[in-house]
């Protein structure tokens, strides 16, 4: 707070250094991204010179960038042994901007001097004060520095990520705001071509942000996308409230009887947190600030869940087989309230504009919502997976539901990882995506097809990785949700193994974004397709549910279509996990599984399977299928099966005297028909013996 306060008083006396008739000096320190190295005509494209454009005839700035200048005294190429170094001092600039530190990651540097980081630093910073006791000076996290970067896994990569934490210490020992270079650009990697020095447009991003700091100016009062009316937040948690105001602005929200007020900080950003409460509402928000005011009405508390994957979780209401009774009952669903992010350009068979193209790269790819009502309008085009699921759980709980859905039918598992997640874990798959066998033939395919008329050669597509979080789930930052289904497999089917490294890393990453380590998955098996390795996968997904903390899936063999990737039976997809949901997110006492195998014997010359979730098996049909058995050379032969209990399936083969392993539901495209007393299915599965 006193850091703020400090900070505004330090503006206004500027701004009437200013007003005296005295231009206010703005002094760029820096290395080549300030210099401006690679940018076509630097001189008036480089971020001073736009940051100069910005802020007008009242200031003038000066760049004392140096092309690989290091902040280390004993570095490679010290910015104090720069000319630039005794000229930014000679200005004795009023407003000082330091952006160094970068070409400390070189092994010449780092390894051998960083216990000297923070007293250079500090010595610098201390040597601007001495030219002007008045000066106001801002540190700058760095620019990113992207994985194509030559030296990125042997050490930059971590060595960054030190500095970066060095340069946080150093601004608050010294007192000094901080101006956040890094996340700005971290989602855009196509505007930096050596993956460190930003072009013209990543240099007018850069200057936007040192705009905002050095004026304080974010364009007044604003609040996230998420926040209309109509929203939903979660219940029995904090329930917050964010945005954007100029700095130092107070900023108050009356909700719910009550007011609570925050000042925006250097970067514009303010927060004010309400004590949990029940569900509730609608009930209506007031934020405000001096000049502005925002009301958001029909505010409701409830549950929220998030709704993500690709294009069998995006398919909407109105293509599926209940599509006629929805949408019929759509006005009956007063609890259930919708926010939909679809795309805005699809990933068909088709070329997309160079426009479109740029848009995507902006991460202008998704319509994001507003909230509204359950209403045949509304619920046309929204995900009938997600849909089915929200009915459920409104239904059951008696409370309002607010489903979020994000799906993009095609996006690959990498896609909806964050990018630092993916940077220290499979590094090597952000390399060339498109050319790589990290993604499945098809999706490469397809996506070159989109963006075959873009003349980036740094293009984005949604299916490549780290794009689906940076545009699906960063407009998320901050809103409380209590769980995600999710719906996705079919874009990485081709590579289990790398899919089983790659989910965990998805969970990880995003209960780390949504700041609960503890947030449950629920997800759907691939269904049954004429696809090789459909049941491998499946297997694999079976694997994964029983091992990872917090993770239940359901099973949708018996639903699938043999020659249509896109099935329409879509209501017991949703209905199923919202009977997972019910069961282990609100310890409702129901089945929410279908049979899972435990154990496996011999018996005279079968064996004998033992299940759980089954107080009653039986087949759906006339007859018990689906079952494989293999002898010691690990060829399997169809077998007979035969429920001989309330839980116990014995199955044997005559091509197969002494069996050792048992399979279930492995055909790409399964009739296997094994049920429990609920009607729940039983996933493909895999079991071997030893004898």
């Amino acid at each position: 707070m006193k850091q703020r306060i400090l900070l505004v008083l330090g503006l206004f006396l500027t701004v009437l250094t200013a007003v005296a008739g005295e231009r206010i000096k703005v002094a760029c320190v820096g290395n080549s991204v300030t210099w401006g190295l690679t940018i076509t005509d630097r001189e008036k494209n480089c971020y001073p010179s736009q940051l100069q454009q910005m802020l007008g005839n009242l200031y003038e700035v000066k760049n004392f960038g140096h092309s690989g200048a290091t902040l280390l005294s004993h570095g490679h190429r010290p910015y104090i042994d720069q000319k630039e170094y005794q000229e930014a001092l000679d200005f004795k600039a009023d407003l000082v901007v330091i952006h160094l530190g970068l070409n400390d990651t070189d092994p010449r540097n780092w390894p051998e001097y960083s216990e000297e980081f923070n007293a250079d630093y500090i010595r610098l910073i201390d040597s601007f004060r001495q030219a002007n006791p008045k000066a106001k000076i801002w540190l700058c996290q760095m620019t990113p520095i992207f994985d194509r970067h030559p030296r990125f896994e042997s050490s930059t990569r971590d060595w960054y990520d030190q500095i970066q934490r060095h340069i946080r210490q150093v601004a608050k020992a010294t007192g000094l705001p901080l101006i956040d270079l890094n996340t700005p650009l971290y989602s855009r990697p196509d505007l930096l071509a050596d993956a460190i020095h930003p072009n013209a447009e990543g240099a007018k991003i850069i200057a936007e942000a040192v705009y905002g700091a050095l004026t304080g100016n974010y364009g007044g009062l604003a609040v996230s996308p998420l926040y209309t009316d109509g929203m939903v937040v979660q219940r029995n948690k904090p329930i917050v409230f964010r945005g954007i105001a100029n700095t130092g602005e107070a900023v108050k929200v009356a909700f719910n009887g009550h007011t609570l007020s925050a000042l925006a900080d250097g970067a514009g950003k303010w927060k004010v947190s309400f004590p949990k409460q029940e569900a509730g509402g609608p009930y209506k928000a007031v934020i405000s600030t001096k000049k502005q005011k925002l009301t958001i009405k029909d505010i409701y508390v409830g549950e929220v869940w998030l709704c993500s994957g690709q294009s069998n979780m995006e398919l909407p209401v109105s293509a599926v087989q209940s599509r006629e009774q929805d949408l019929n009952e759509a006005e009956k669903q007063t609890r259930l309230h919708l926010f939909n992010m679809s795309a805005i350009y699809p990933t068909t068979s088709v070329s997309w504009s160079v426009g479109a193209c740029d848009s995507v790269n902006r991460h202008q790819y998704l319509r994001v919502g507003p909230w509204s009502n359950c209403t045949r309008a509304s619920l046309s085009g929204f995900s009938a997976v997600a849909y089915h699921f929200g009915k459920k759980l409104a239904d059951s709980l008696q409370v309002p539901v607010g489903i979020i859905c994000n799906a993009v039918g095609g996006t690959t598992t990498e896609s909806w990882i964050d990018r630092h997640t993916l940077e220290q874990h499979v590094p090597s798959i952000l390399h060339d995506w498109y050319h790589s066998d990290f993604g499945m033939k098809w999706a490469r395919e397809r996506a070159l097809q989109n963006v075959k008329l873009s003349k980036n050669p740094l293009q984005r597509h949604p299916y490549s990785p780290a794009y689906m979080f940076e545009t699906g789930l960063l407009p998320l930052k901050g809103y409380g949700i209590n769980g995600v289904i999710w719906y996705q497999g079919e874009s990485n089917a081709h590579n289990m193994e790398l899919h089983e490294r790659l989910f965990p890393l998805l969970e990880k990453s995003w209960r780390s974004f949504f700041h609960n380590p503890e947030l449950p998955f629920y997800f759907v098996q691939l269904s049954s397709l004429n696809r090789p390795s459909w049941p491998r996968f499946r297997d694999s997904q079976r694997r994964m549910a029983s091992k990872l903390r917090n993770t239940w899936m359901v099973v949708t063999t018996d639903l699938g279509d043999s020659l249509d990737v896109h099935y329409t039976n879509k209501q017991p997809v949703g209905e199923r996990l919202a009977l997972q949901a019910l069961n282990h997110s609100y310890a409702y006492k129901i089945e929410s599984e279908g049979p899972v195998c435990h154990s496996v014997s011999v018996k005279d010359d079968g064996l004998e399977l033992q299940f759980t979730h089954a107080r009653s098996l039986s087949a759906h049909g006339n007859h018990l299928i689906g079952f494989e058995v293999a002898g010691a050379d690990g060829v399997y032969y169809p077998a007979e099966a035969q429920i001989t209990s309330a839980n116990t399936v014995l199955v044997k083969s005559s091509s197969v005297s002494r069996p050792v392993s048992v399979r279930y539901g492995w055909q790409p495209f399964t009739r296997a028909n094994l049920v429990n007393e609920v009607g729940l299915p039983c996933s493909t599965f895999q079991w071997k013996i030893r004898r």
